[in-house]
């Protein structure tokens, strides 16, 4: 067969021609029949919709938030600062954000350059401090019923996930780690402007065994065979099933592929799931550590659904990193998450999300089991000084989604305040650097100090004192900052 060069020399290029120079391009071949030497449009439009692709999916890994055009300036005079880590707001403070960073903090003025438009926010004495960061999130999971997630559209289900992403954001979550679901394609919408939204760290399809938390197939869908189309769940990318360390590999690959900031697997049984009761351990030791082996190898980490100390400990054993939800666990197991230097990520959940199972229904038997633990977990977390982050992990509500700000108050329980807050910010965002490279978004997050990205909120009143003022946030959130872009400014004239 010519080459394409040789052709090229001897007549014009065809269309068809000019496609194939485009594979060349890329190293790959195109196709002719034998019969007649023609090439094949089918073909070819096939393969160029494979590339197109290809060109796609990088383009998603290489998604950024976008940098005010121009460098833009704004200027917040006379702020008290929470910084995402102190117990205190500081004095009368000028903070300096130029593009997408925090350029300079000063107790003094703070001259801007004549060259460039700047943004004069007066705080009047009120207190700027780091976006919110929510630690448990299911970005495509909150506003839908588990029906409609298993038979809606996906393009109407993706709508409804954007508007639920722009309330997130006016509620003053800046950043949200996904928890499982398919939020690879809402993210990039986000990153590129098309949504307002937060931040969002996405672990791609929660991960799970047969009959584990996340299979919701039906009795007839069972027995699963090799090679037979997927569930309705793994179609939508919200959950995958394997049964074996390869097939795991497989599907912790997958998600890394399509962008994945860490990966999320249930190593325990869960609440909403039908088919998983809580003391059950799903995955092995064994295809725990795969996962963890593959996660390491792109430099990320491995984060578990568990509930009980044997769910847990196994989990230890293989190699995660981080814990999600723990309500189970004994004195031992939380003594052991602090010695490794483990992550928990938990949550306190309000007795309303029991309305979301029906009454006499074996999930919401096991929510109250759940929820009969919380007061010990904390009490544990504390005593051993365990790595906390706080998370809500709404599923199915759009009515409890609206509490988020309560979500996190409820937190005072416990903490202090001011411990709740740092909890929520500074300290949520070192659990989002165990991301490494995989991180979407470089960068310091959840600190109002010179060099972090610029996520800000301009609170009426001081939320150390009075952290209920978190709980209305289209009152009491002035100005909300995402990337250096101001997405509400009730300054504004």
């Amino acid at each position: 067969m010519r080459s394409i060069g040789s052709l090229a020399q001897m007549r014009p290029v065809t269309a068809v021609e000019a496609i194939c120079q485009v594979f060349a391009s890329f190293g790959l071949t195109t196709i002719r029949t034998l019969e007649h030497g023609q090439y094949r449009p089918l073909v070819l439009a096939a393969l160029l919709v494979g590339l197109c692709q290809t060109g796609q999916a990088q383009e998603t890994q290489r998604a950024r938030p976008s940098t005010p055009s121009g460098g833009a300036v704004t200027l917040f005079q006379n702020v008290r600062v929470f910084d995402g880590k102190s117990s205190a707001l500081s004095g009368p403070t000028n903070v300096l954000v130029r593009g997408n960073q925090i350029e300079r903090i000063s107790t003094g003025p703070i001259p801007t350059d004549r060259s460039a438009t700047t943004l004069l926010i007066d705080g009047g004495g009120r207190t700027l401090m780091p976006g919110l960061i929510e630690a448990h999130w299911h970005t495509m999971l909150v506003r839908p019923t588990p029906a409609t997630l298993l038979t809606g559209d996906i393009g109407h289900l993706n709508l409804v996930a954007g508007a639920e992403a722009t309330a997130t954001l006016m509620r003053g979550f800046t950043t949200v780690r996904d928890m499982g679901g398919p939020a690879f394609g809402l993210k990039r919408a986000i990153d590129e402007g098309t949504v307002a939204g937060p931040r969002i760290f996405p672990s791609g399809a929660i991960i799970t065994v047969t009959s584990g938390h996340g299979d919701f197939r039906q009795p007839f869908e069972v027995p699963r065979v090799l090679g037979t189309p997927q569930s309705r769940g793994e179609l939508l990318g919200a959950a995958m099933i394997a049964d074996s360390p390869d097939e795991v590999r497989v599907r912790v690959r997958e998600q890394l592929m399509l962008g994945a900031s860490q990966i999320k697997l249930t190593a325990g049984g869960g609440v909403a799931s039908p088919h998983s009761p809580l003391d059950a351990s799903t995955f092995t030791e064994v295809e725990l550590r795969a996962a963890v082996e593959a996660a390491g190898n792109w430099g990320t980490y491995v984060t578990v659904h568990a509930y009980t100390p044997e769910s847990i400990g196994r989990a230890i054993a293989a190699g995660v990193k981080c814990i999600e939800h723990g309500h189970l666990m004994d004195d031992a197991t939380a003594k052991l998450i602090a010695e490794k230097g483990i992550w928990l990520s938990t949550q306190a959940f309000p007795d309303e999300m029991a309305d979301a199972f029906p009454p006499g229904s074996t999930e919401r038997a096991k929510f109250a089991e759940v929820l009969a633990g919380t007061d010990r977990t904390f009490a544990l977390a504390k005593k051993y000084k365990i790595k906390t982050a706080w998370g809500s992990d709404v599923l199915f509500s759009r009515a409890l989604a609206q509490l988020h700000g309560e979500l996190l108050t409820m937190w005072t329980r416990w903490y202090t305040p001011a411990e709740t807050l740092v909890m929520a910010t500074g300290t949520n965002a070192q659990l989002l650097d165990l991301s490494g490279k995989r991180n979407p978004y470089p960068g310091k997050l959840g600190v109002v100090e010179e060099g972090a990205l610029a996520d800000l909120l301009l609170v009426d009143g001081d939320p150390i004192a009075n952290i209920n003022l978190i709980e209305d946030p289209e009152k009491n959130l002035l100005v909300i900052m995402k990337d250096g872009r101001i997405y509400k400014n009730a300054l504004r004239n």
